[in-house]
């Protein structure tokens, strides 16, 4: 099955068409920055014009810097607040005119990795930890995907974790990578207390760069770059677009509520 997926983050917005079975983009990949401010109405506005450059009439999966439930963006990490209580899909949906399935972007990666990638076939827990403008997490439990982990929240060092060891932080403190390596040791430590991972697969931007840092992780869980490289969240939505077209499962065209949560400033 051939599903367009699209990976939406704080910078830029990309997406190609998978194919589902092989877990391979079978297209270019197209990359469109993603607008500023990125609010639920341009960023929709964006979203079409990435889907109107493939010849493309099908289930759309987008992975979203956001905890996602029933459709609904519930919280706005790295993009504009007035995500929060959107109802994504609802909003995807009508503007592109196509069905369009919403889920987080680490758990989109994470998919990728469980059924095509490093983390294939490895039985207990296995975390995702997507590094790039922020950390995305997801966690799978015998290749069953617990959704939306915001574990890049975390309380880290009297800061919130991706504000301390994000590749954004890295390049806002300008942090050599050995120094930066350090920073996320520590972050890795709290998950391997928290969690007791089988094992850690690094995803997101500065995965790409795991040998310049590589020497600082000293962690007993096996830790291992993504073999779906940054195309992980793309492939990751699309196989999440496809199942649920599959199944007959159509996009939630009725909106969530959830009060924000607080978060540290």
């Amino acid at each position: 099955m051939i599903v367009l997926g699209v990976d939406i983050g704080g910078s830029g917005i990309k997406g190609a068409l998978v194919d589902t079975e092989k877990g391979e983009l079978v297209s270019e990949r197209i990359r469109i920055e993603t607008p500023q401010p990125a609010t639920p109405e341009a960023v929709a506005k964006t979203l079409k014009d990435l889907v109107s450059r493939f010849d493309y009439n099908g289930p759309v999966g987008c992975g979203f810097p956001a905890t996602v439930h029933h459709g609904t963006a519930f919280t706005a990490a790295n993009i504009d607040k007035t995500w929060i209580n959107t109802p994504a899909e609802k909003l995807f949906t009508e503007t592109t005119g196509l069905d369009c399935y919403v889920l987080n972007d680490a758990d989109a990666a994470g998919i990728a990795e469980v059924e095509f990638g490093a983390g294939r076939n490895v039985p207990g827990v296995v975390m995702m930890i997507t590094i790039g403008t922020g950390l995305g997490s997801a966690i799978f439990v015998d290749g069953k995907l617990f959704p939306n982990t915001e574990l890049g929240h975390l309380i880290l060092n009297d800061d919130i974790a991706e504000h301390y060891c994000s590749d954004s932080a890295r390049q806002r403190h300008d942090l050599s990578w050995k120094k930066w390596g350090k920073r996320f040791n520590k972050y890795l430590h709290r998950l391997e207390f928290l969690f007791n991972p089988d094992l850690i697969i690094l995803g997101g931007g500065a995965s790409k760069s795991f040998e310049k840092f590589s020497e600082k992780i000293d962690v007993r869980t096996r830790v291992v770059t993504a073999e779906t490289l940054n195309t992980a969240g793309i492939i990751g939505a699309a196989l999440h677009a496809g199942r649920c077209s599959d199944n007959g499962i159509k996009p939630n065209m009725e909106p969530q509520v959830c009060a924000e949560p607080e978060e540290k400033a």
